[in-house]
């Protein structure tokens, strides 16, 4: 089999553009989910810690001092952003849950349909006349 040939196979596959769909689908739901936490749970976080930006949370290491992280980075100063890393911890925990949850109800759905008890297979042909010939002799009068 030629390479081009099996990559052909590969690439028109079902599981190839599922892949390529689930990576587009993530990384929009990716930018969704970053919304969610910067815009609408971690203010509320913030503002019950004392009114902290997380984002905003940096340890300075050159020795001289900044005010916020935007001036020590403007300046080129060396800063340990730690408050970026708890943001994007946060988005990676409810990414992550969001996921669990997802899958967790792909497969409550792929057990259901799994469960679905199956038609009862066609009766064969013999079996078939049989009962013709039954209700046939029901039918016609007794002698």
């Amino acid at each position: 089999m030629s390479l081009m040939k099996e990559f052909k196979e590969f690439a028109v596959k079902g599981n190839a553009v599922d892949l390529a769909v689930g990576i587009v689908i993530g990384g929009a739901f990716g930018k969704i989910v970053s919304s969610l936490v910067n815009d609408v749970i971690m203010p509320p976080i913030g503002k019950l810690m004392g009114n902290v930006d997380f984002t905003s949370l940096f340890l300075n290491l050159s020795g001289t001092a900044y005010q916020s992280l935007a001036e020590a980075q403007k300046a080129g100063a060396p800063t340990l952003n730690y408050g970026n890393f708890i943001q994007t911890v946060i988005d990676f925990l409810i990414v992550a849950w969001a996921i669990f949850m997802l899958v967790k109800g792909m497969n409550t759905l792929r057990k259901k349909e799994e469960v679905k008890p199956a038609e009862p297979p066609k009766p064969s042909d013999e079996v078939l006349l049989l009962q013709e010939i039954r209700d046939t002799l029901k039918q016609s009068p007794a002698r």
